[in-house]
């Protein structure tokens, strides 16, 4: 009788959990389909101040005390300086003379380019503040993927060019096939020793499935209408007509591919590097896929005395929904965890 009460309680817990349950969902689908649409938002973050609070921070822990005292000497003493010389330039109705702006973006490609969202907002943000003293340095890393995909990617880059606006490309470790169709867009292409490059080819591959279907007697029908709507089938049986069309469709696709590389960076032989062949950075700079061998990290302190660098990145804003059922699912987790421990611990004591 004592397990029959102990298991009528536990069954009233579950069922009144579940309703619970059932209400905050409800809550928060109701309150999603209030929100608008999922907006993002830009974010700067001064690169310049954190590389200077890194090496002052450094600087201090290595110094002596005596060493220490001189060093914050000359800066107040340039401070001042810096003061005075603001304030004279104001009498005279000038504004004292600004660093240039470096903008700092970063790109690492999947396979069908999908970070080209952020990438458009980024370029945007820094179009309509920028000018032709200011630089944007992008660290990108990719692969390669969708043509159409990156594509989009290499335009959005040359928006910039076509501002007149310097850009820079640093990779680190790779720029491959749409990554380098990126890449050679820019003014200057700087590379780590070992980062590969290159891969100017195209490939396809498609599964085919039509053997595997016959076996077992199943049937599979597609019906076009235009000679070359479909070419190659993962479950048909494909043709010589279909292969030669597809190999066509490869073709002109490369072709354009070396098209647009000759005509960003024409001091290459095209017809040597696009083989499909990759390179590292040391080889690549004998063949002029970059321009210098240097890391991301070593030409932005290369720049700190000259400009200010500013790090742009477009950050997507989660859905309330979203952050709710985050929180639902972990209140879920934890009550249930905790309740089936209390009634398991009940029912078998």
């Amino acid at each position: 009788m004592e397990f029959l009460f102990e298991y009528g309680l536990f069954l009233a817990k579950s069922i009144t959990f579940v309703l619970t349950v059932a209400a905050l969902i409800i809550i928060v689908i109701a309150l999603s389909s209030k929100q608008k649409s999922k907006k993002g938002e830009i974010e700067l973050t001064d690169l310049s101040k954190q590389l200077k609070e890194t090496q002052t921070s450094i600087e201090e822990q290595l110094l002596t005390a005596p060493q220490l005292k001189v060093r914050h000497k000359l800066e107040k003493k340039e401070q001042k300086e810096k003061d005075k010389l603001a304030k004279k330039m104001a009498k005279k109705g000038n504004e004292t003379p600004s660093l240039a702006q470096l903008y700092v973006i970063d790109f690492k490609g999947s396979i069908d380019a999908k970070e080209v969202t952020s990438l458009r907002e980024e370029i945007t943000a820094i179009l309509s503040v920028a000018n032709e003293n200011d630089e944007v340095f992008v660290r990108l890393e990719s692969g390669g993927g969708m043509v159409h995909g990156y594509g989009l990617a290499a335009s959005q880059l040359q928006r910039i060019k076509d501002k007149k606006i310097p850009l820079t490309i640093a990779v680190d470790k790779v720029a491959a096939s749409g990554g380098y169709m990126m890449t050679c867009i820019a003014d200057k292409i700087i590379s780590a020793p070992f980062a590969i490059l290159g891969s100017i080819g195209v490939i396809a591959q498609i599964p085919n499935f039509n053997k595997v279907l016959k076996k077992h007697d199943i049937e599979f029908e597609q019906l076009t209408a235009g000679d070359y709507k479909r070419t190659l089938t993962m479950f048909g049986e494909n043709d010589d007509k279909g292969r030669e069309k597809f190999k066509q469709e490869l073709q002109e696709t490369h072709d354009l591919f070396k098209h647009f590389v000759s005509e960003h960076r024409p001091s290459i032989d095209i017809e040597k590097v696009a083989t499909g062949e990759h390179w590292y950075g040391l080889q690549a700079i004998k063949l002029n896929l970059v321009d210098s061998i240097s890391t991301s990290d070593d030409y932005l302190i290369s720049q700190l005395e000259n400009r200010h660098i500013v790090q742009i990145k477009y950050a997507q804003r989660k859905k309330l929904a979203d952050k709710l059922g985050h929180g639902v699912s972990l209140a879920i987790e934890n009550s249930l965890l905790k309740l089936m421990q209390l009634n398991v611990s009940r029912l078998f004591r």
